[in-house]
């Protein structure tokens, strides 16, 4: 029997709780929202990212790991239609956007004046809804030149496709998760978004090469290994330096963003991702025979990819002042409608592969 019916259902419920939590608890819910979309973004475009890196320096590695991650492209588009309950709620989510109209006075007494004047031009919503649809713009065509059969492997198009992708990241991880504190910057955190996009599609490659049973030629598993570790320290190293610079400066402008997560529970919430996002697959990762054993690098990855999303709840979450009941809902639930999104839309493309 077709699972179509059920999917239909589960869709339609979710759909409606959803829209249920929109309106009884709007800046927790599209907060939790945007949280999850980043998640999934992140998946599709930081492993498309890892194809184009493919491209341009070759290896076995990248072999075992393109069919899956280029079969994941088509799911941008899907992820573009369901950024748009973010920017019909912008006023609820973004602390920015009901005073607009305020112009430049909106940060007085915190900002120069003419550092005040540009913020107030670049967080304007009409202005901020433009580049938003800059950025899903160009993911999207990018995605689908990726599988372009004449791209595919092009190395020109790559150079071209990982400068396009890495100033856009930067610049979406600005307007969509810093500005939630709005007086907050960080030169590295355009960085770290796009490390962590690119960490998460790796993870995600290696769980579905392992999940497939691919066997690829010998030494490819510890490549792939050496490539999560690699990613691993990468954004750990970011992390750890946006930190540091930050606490060194003691800044207040600068200093907000940790002290919303100096909160008990978020506190909390920041040493499982030291110990689990960094120290564990550190440790585990050192070892060849994990790196050579599939089962085992599927299952760390899986556990990277689990707290890849707790990392996404932890960029955007405490930004905004919202109690921890809200958010104990609204993340499941949000999560919940992406997975179930993603299970939909797998099921179409398998279905139109077969057909």
């Amino acid at each position: 029997m077709s699972s179509r019916p059920a999917k239909t259902v589960l869709l339609i419920v979710l759909a409606l709780a959803c829209v249920a939590a929109w309106r009884t608890a709007a800046t927790a819910f599209l907060a939790a929202w945007l949280a999850a979309w980043w998640f999934c973004c992140g998946l599709v475009m930081g492993g498309l990212a890892n194809v184009w890196v493919h491209n341009l320096t070759g290896g076995r590695w990248g072999e075992a790991i393109r069919g899956y991650l280029l079969g994941l492209a088509p799911g941008m588009w899907l992820l573009a239609l369901l950024f748009l309950p973010l920017l019909f709620g912008m006023r609820e989510l973004f602390p920015w956007a009901p005073h607009a109209d305020a112009g430049p006075l909106r940060w007085a007494g915190e900002l120069k004046p003419e550092h005040a004047r540009f913020k107030s031009v670049w967080l304007t919503p009409w202005f901020f809804a433009l580049r938003s649809l800059c950025y899903l713009g160009i993911w999207s065509l990018l995605a689908w030149l990726s599988r372009r059969p004449a791209l595919r492997r092009s190395a020109h198009f790559s150079a071209a496709a990982l400068i396009a992708w890495g100033v856009s990241v930067g610049l979406a991880s600005v307007d969509w998760i810093m500005s939630l504190m709005p007086l907050w910057y960080s030169s590295t955190f355009g960085l770290l978004a796009g490390a962590g996009q690119m960490l998460g599609g790796m993870a995600l490659a290696v769980l579905l090469a392992a999940q497939g049973g691919a066997r690829p030629a010998p030494g490819v598993w510890r490549d792939l290994g050496n490539l999560l570790l690699m990613y691993v320290l990468v954004w750990a190293y970011l992390a750890f330096t946006q930190f540091l610079i930050i606490w060194a400066e003691d800044l207040p402008h600068e200093t907000v963003w940790y002290i919303a997560r100096r909160e008990p529970g978020w506190l909390a919430v920041a040493w499982l991702l030291a110990l689990f996002h960094f120290f564990a697959p550190l440790l585990i990762l050192l070892f060849r025979n994990v790196k050579e054993a599939p089962r085992l690098l599927g299952w760390l990855a899986a556990a990277l990819l689990a707290f890849h999303l707790l990392d996404a709840w932890w960029m955007t979450l405490p930004s905004l002042a919202v109690g921890w009941r809200q958010w104990l809902w609204t993340a499941p639930l949000a999560g919940a409608a992406f997975a179930a999104a993603a299970w939909a839309a797998l099921g179409m493309l398998r279905e139109e592969g077969h057909g």
